[in-house]
């Protein structure tokens, strides 16, 4: 798998075999030989540039049928929950995987990370997202994780689902001390319920957070925030057991 950028800065995500583009025409024999940094050339003469694809590249190209949490959510979890190398890590809702491959990239081979998804067709496509970027220690169960958790001794849970308060006593028999529940919401009742159940079955640090992400406009006439920004996307709660 290849990701090549053309000279408008438009990413492609391609197999190997030839490319097509209104730029024309890349023959499989050139994408199969081709190596990060190399340039392309199209029969039309048109550049292409390689690039080596970070999970950031690839999840933004791969295939999804909904809407995945984006990184700056992404960053807090990882660093929230102190997530690292060799971390046993369950996730549920999972999508198109765009959460469960952040999860395997960060944990690396001495990890796992389980995904539980009840819609079969999403765990079908969160599947080939998964095998199509290469990692191995992601697996995807297509199972209602409210039925329960087969794993235990994990070091974090987390649930993008409508009542995540649901799982919570799941949750805490199959972590470890010290290790973490997470889950993302987007409306405030939702906190309110989930604060309320965390607390009551025993979970320690129950704390909520809003991420508000705005970028930088630079222009020759000055700088200031930009206009639009990615404002609410949802609400970051986490517990501990301790």
């Amino acid at each position: 798998m290849h990701i090549l950028m053309d000279e408008r800065g438009k990413k492609y995500m391609v197999a190997d075999q030839e490319f097509h583009t209104d730029f024309g025409f890349i023959t499989k024999e050139d994408i199969v030989g081709s190596e990060a940094g190399d340039m392309l050339k199209t029969h039309l003469g048109r550049e292409f540039r390689v690039i080596k694809p970070n999970v950031n590249d690839y999840i933004e190209l791969m295939e999804r049928k909904c809407s995945i949490i984006l990184p700056k959510d992404i960053g807090i979890i990882i660093a929230k929950t102190g997530l690292g190398s060799g971390f046993k890590v369950l996730d549920a809702g999972t999508g198109a995987g765009a959460t469960a491959l952040h999860f395997g990239n960060i944990v690396g081979n001495s990890g796992e990370v389980y995904t539980y998804e009840v819609r079969e067709d999403f765990a079908e496509i969160a599947e080939r997202n998964i095998n199509g970027f290469e990692l191995e220690n992601v697996q995807v169960k297509c199972r209602d994780v409210t039925e329960g958790i087969d794993e235990k001794n994990l070091d974090l849970v987390f649930l993008d689902l409508p009542k995540p308060w649901d799982v919570a006593e799941h949750g805490k028999s199959a972590l470890k001390i010290g290790g973490y529940f997470a889950t993302y919401t987007p409306f405030i009742e939702q906190v309110q319920i989930l604060q309320r159940v965390l607390k009551k079955v025993g979970f320690s640090e129950v704390e909520s957070f809003e991420c508000m992400f705005r970028g930088i406009e630079v222009t020759n006439k000055g700088t200031r925030p930009k206009t639009r920004m990615a404002g609410h996307t949802g609400y970051l709660t986490f517990a501990r057991k301790l």
